[in-house]
């Protein structure tokens, strides 16, 4: 699967583990929430760096005391539909402060690239058959915003300040 990271097509590095599969001997992993809730203890013993999958249907609120022990948040869009996924991205970054790297994975595609790193994705999953070249373009395709967001990029209005308009 291809994966966008930090505005360029990038290898993954992490290993996507199943809830029946054996911890592999990998760097990095990801596991389901259910999984992580079942052996969080043994997976922070280890030295892998650990990733976990949130369902659309989840709260982030349920990991608000492991984000310091998680290096990934992978949240799920089952569908494009299914816009959950924006509001658990913000609320992960503004009000649970979490720094590691936060990644949309399913039904990503690259009209919602923009809007998705607005609200503090730092790496995508396109879906399947997705043109990554127009999904690397679609990131940067707004100059200017209008509202404040996860990325803190400045508004419109903050640069007319700044120029003194």
């Amino acid at each position: 699967m291809a994966l966008i990271k930090g505005g360029r097509v990038a290898d993954d590095t992490y290993v996507s583990v199943a809830d029946d599969a054996a911890l592999p001997n990998a760097p990095a992993i990801i596991v389901s929430l259910k999984r992580w809730q079942a052996e969080k203890a043994a997976l922070s013993a280890s030295n892998a760096a650990i990733g976990v999958l949130l369902p659309s249907d989840t709260s982030p609120d349920v990991l608000k005391d492991d984000l310091t022990r998680l290096s990934l948040v992978a949240i799920a869009f089952p569908t494009f539909r299914d816009g959950r996924g924006y509001s658990w991205a913000r609320m992960l970054r503004t009000r649970l402060g979490f720094k590691g790297e936060l990644r949309a994975v399913g039904q990503v595609f690259e009209d919602q690239a923009f809007f998705m790193s607005r609200v503090g994705f730092d790496s995508f999953e396109p879906a399947e058959g997705q043109d990554l070249a127009g999904f690397l373009r679609a990131l940067h395709a707004f100059a200017h915003v209008y509202q404040p967001a996860a990325d803190k990029r400045a508004t419109i209005l903050e640069e007319r300040a700044k120029r003194g308009g």
